[in-house]
């Protein structure tokens, strides 16, 4: 696997930066898209001066569009990929406020998304096509390019990129738990630079076919160490987004595809075809940490073959086409190490060590996942009887058709483990996978019934000391 081969000028995968971008994103447009930056910067519903900005008052978006130049013929010769960048971000931004600013200004009167605006003028629909294309991806906001890896500024330049010292370059609700809960999604990528490293260290050694468990084990630990510290981050989301607060400003991520409450059969771009398009709304899920290390461990080996399964692989299209390719090579490289992966090749050739830090990696992928349920439980479900994702995913069985997947690697793993190892990361996964397992399946049993008491399903973690 050739590090070079991923990069589309703006991001590139590698043990230096991970998944996040070669350097800090344009905190603003250039000057001559200055009538775009103007209404970016009064966006929010609360403004940086601590004004009440467009978001705020009913109408003012459609009033602010009516009047924005089309900007079509700039765009078109822009070829810096950092630009190509800030513009995608600022035209995904003003197309989610103006499709979904009906459906917010219904939800504060009657806590129900009221209907979007299904048709996006030519002065937003057009350059937004013409840059969504310049990056190969589709015209709609996303995880990557436009609100979150691609949106944040350092505070002070001399710190780090823990969530406290980011801010968001472009807004929505401009309130501390908005930048909070998409910063924090910053923060825990920059452990992704060693994820990758142990990835593509652990395989050159295995492609050389030296199996020598003891230097494999200490590559492998590379990642399974940063999913630790990622894990650990991703905890204090609690923190950095009370989870009240969500509301204030879910719906403008909400995606078209599956909403068909919100957007009916889809949203027109006038002036670049006469058809509705539909597409998956902007969710943490489209971040790049577990499904590299679903692959990379064998999860992936383990996914139920059902609609939800499909959602999975759908969301990997809403990438950009260099992260697409690394999923697709490593996905190849690694069946061609074993039919089986990782797991099945550290098996046949005795590297017990190496598979007690695969299981380790599973487990941190299973925290992750559950930690990642039980913000749904609390932000979504205790929020909100709307049971659709942004993604435009079922919220209820989502993110359990992963974790079961992952709790099966788990017990494969441990099974090939038994009586191979007396590591005490071994016998203390092993001793907790029953709980695990058996505190998914008591959420879903409640969850079957026609109405539940969501408090329940929360509750439920406490009881299988599992709170996270």
């Amino acid at each position: 696997m050739q590090l070079s081969n991923y990069t589309d000028g703006f991001f590139q995968i590698n043990s230096k930066n991970g998944f996040l971008p070669l350097k800090e994103p344009l905190k603003k447009l250039p000057i001559k898209y200055a009538d775009i930056q103007v209404i970016i910067d009064d966006l929010p519903r609360l403004k940086s001066d601590g004004t009440r900005g467009i978001l705020e008052n009913e109408g003012h978006i459609e009033e602010r569009i009516a009047n924005l130049k089309n900007f079509s013929e700039e765009v078109k010769k822009e070829n810096d990929s950092f630009v190509i960048q800030a513009l995608f971000r600022a035209y995904a931004f003003l197309t989610s406020s103006y499709t979904l600013a009906p459906a917010h200004f219904q939800q504060l009167k009657t806590n129900k998304y009221g209907k979007a605006n299904q048709i996006i003028p030519p002065q937003l629909a057009i350059p937004f096509t013409i840059i969504a294309r310049k990056l190969d991806v589709y015209p709609w906001l996303d995880y990557h390019y436009a609100y979150s890896l691609g949106n944040y500024v350092k505070k002070d330049k001399s710190k780090g990129m823990d969530w406290e010292n980011l801010d968001m370059a472009v807004k929505f609700s401009g309130m501390p738990d908005e930048r909070g809960f998409i910063m924090l999604h910053v923060d825990i990528n920059q452990y992704s630079p060693n994820l990758i490293k142990g990835v593509f260290e652990t395989l050159k050694i295995i492609e050389s076919n030296r199996f020598e468990d003891i230097k494999i084990s200490k590559k492998i630990a590379i990642s399974y160490n940063a999913m630790k510290n990622i894990n650990s981050r991703r905890k204090l989301m609690w923190e950095a987004s009370r989870w009240k607060n969500y509301n204030d400003f879910r719906v403008f991520i909400m995606g078209i595809k599956g909403n068909e409450e919100i957007f009916n059969e889809g949203v027109y771009f006038q002036g670049v075809d006469k058809e509705p398009h539909q597409y998956r709304g902007q969710t943490g899920a489209q971040d790049n940490i577990i499904p590299t290390m679903d692959i990379f461990s064998g999860v992936i080996n383990f996914y139920p073959t059902n609609e939800l399964t499909k959602y999975l692989m759908d969301l990997r299209l809403y990438r950009p086409v260099c992260v697409q390719r690394f999923f697709q090579d490593l996905r190849t490289e690694i069946q061609q190490i074993h039919k089986d992966g990782i797991v099945g090749a550290l098996n046949k050739n005795k590297c017990y060590e190496s598979m007690v830090y695969v299981l380790g990696i599973l487990e941190e992928i299973y925290f992750f996942r559950n930690g990642h349920w039980q913000f749904v439980q609390m932000y979504i479900m205790r929020n909100t009887t709307y049971n659709k994702a942004t993604g435009g995913t079922p919220i209820i069985s989502w993110i359990p058709n992963q974790m079961m997947a992952v709790l099966d690697a788990m017990e494969y793993c441990a099974g090939l483990l038994d009586g191979k190892s007396d590591h005490q990361l071994f016998h203390r996964i092993k001793k907790g996978l029953n709980a695990k397992k058996k505190l998914l399946i008591d959420q879903l049993e409640i969850l079957k019934k026609d109405t539940f008491d969501p408090k329940k399903v929360y509750n439920l973690n406490k009881k299988y000391s599992l709170k996270d």
